[in-house]
């Protein structure tokens, strides 16, 4: 039996929540909380196997809560945001960084009848019930991958990098270790970033401004027909594919594969022929297979891949599938990521050679 903890200031949106998870047979709702103090004492008494978190609450915020339950009780955290405003945006994604799991967002009239939003929210519900999470104290958790322990890349040292263009792939967890990755890069990185995150479609702006702020490069979210440039991150739009073609974003709006729109083997498939040997692939945490044909392309075409291990994932899924198809080239925990990109395209790094 599954155990979860509600979270959320509204009366109303515990009963739908509860109404949700009690029709489940394997789900069972051991407390519920209208703020984040209210929601340490409960997980202090009934050790959920998930919480499900909202953001903007009286007394302590879902922020605060998050730091506070991941410090002393760490437990599988569901941001459950309504996204109305940029304050709340903002702290869904603070939220993350200091050991959320994942984030979703409220339906718009959020109701009983909300079919498609509740077999997703359950879907979330059991998958994070099963990932193992560690004490996340606030200090701790920033020095984890923090930049100063890390090789970061010295700037302005790649004059003619062997790739044209970075592709990165993640579902879930992705958000943090995409960070955990961009935020060392140099501001003058020598070429393209592009991105396809697995996230609710309303995170998506508030993704691209979160690891703006992370990062030293631009990240925006990829606009039809603009033409890439170094040193920038672009994030797949939500409901669009995102392909590149002679340097130029290209959005389809073409049907979901793996079930995902967009798409991390459309993403790499294209850049497998539009250029081969020419661009550097990484697929990070996620579930199920997404990204995994299309990094087999690049590495046939000569291009160079690279996959987060196990241990540092939150879900192992989608570097797995890739590692079974045989197109990786490297295999590498989630810190050691940015110094193998760094090496891929000539960076020399702080303190090195």
């Amino acid at each position: 039996m599954i155990k979860v903890l509600i979270v959320d200031d509204s009366p109303v949106v515990r009963e739908i929540l509860r109404d949700w998870l009690e029709e489940q047979e394997d789900l069972n709702v051991v407390g519920e909380a209208r703020d984040g103090i209210e929601a340490f004492d409960l997980v202090e008494k009934f050790s959920p196997n998930v919480v499900i978190m909202d953001i903007l609450m009286p007394r302590m915020n879902g922020l605060e809560a998050t730091e506070k339950i991941m410090g002393y009780y760490p437990t599988p955290i569901l941001i459950f945001s309504s996204t109305v405003n940029n304050q709340e945006m903002n702290i869904a994604f603070e939220a993350i960084s200091r050991g959320a799991l994942d984030v979703m967002a409220k339906p718009n009239g959020l109701g009983k009848n909300s079919q498609p939003d509740k077999k997703e929210f359950l879907k979330k519900i059991r998958i994070l019930s099963r990932i193992p999470v560690i004490p996340h104290p606030r200090a701790k958790f920033q020095g984890r991958f923090h930049p100063a322990e890390q090789s970061a890349a010295q700037p302005g040292t790649a004059a003619h990098p062997k790739f044209d263009l970075l592709a990165i792939g993640a579902s879930t967890g992705g958000p943090k270790a995409i960070s955990d990755i961009l935020k060392l890069f140099p501001e003058d990185f020598p070429v393209p970033i592009v991105i396809v995150q697995h996230i609710a479609d309303s995170f998506i702006a508030g993704m691209a401004s979160w690891l703006n702020r992370e990062s030293k490069l631009t990240v925006k979210v990829a606009e039809q027909g603009e033409r890439l440039r170094p040193a920038t991150a672009y994030l797949a739009p939500a409901r669009f594919h995102l392909t590149i073609r002679n340097n130029i974003v290209e959005l389809r709006d073409s049907g979901p594969v793996n079930n995902c729109k967009p798409s991390v083997d459309v993403l790499f498939a294209s850049l497998a022929e539009s250029f081969r040997n020419r661009v550097l692939a990484v697929l990070l945490t996620g579930m199920g297979s997404d990204g995994a044909s299309g990094m087999k392309q690049i590495h046939e075409r000569g291009g160079q891949t690279i996959v987060q291990d196990e241990a540092s994932s939150i879900i192992f899924g989608m570097p797995a599938s890739a590692i079974k198809l045989g197109g990786v080239d490297e295999v590498a925990p989630l810190q050691k990521i940015p110094d193998a990109i760094f090496r891929a395209f000539g960076l020399k790094k702080k303190g090195g050679k």
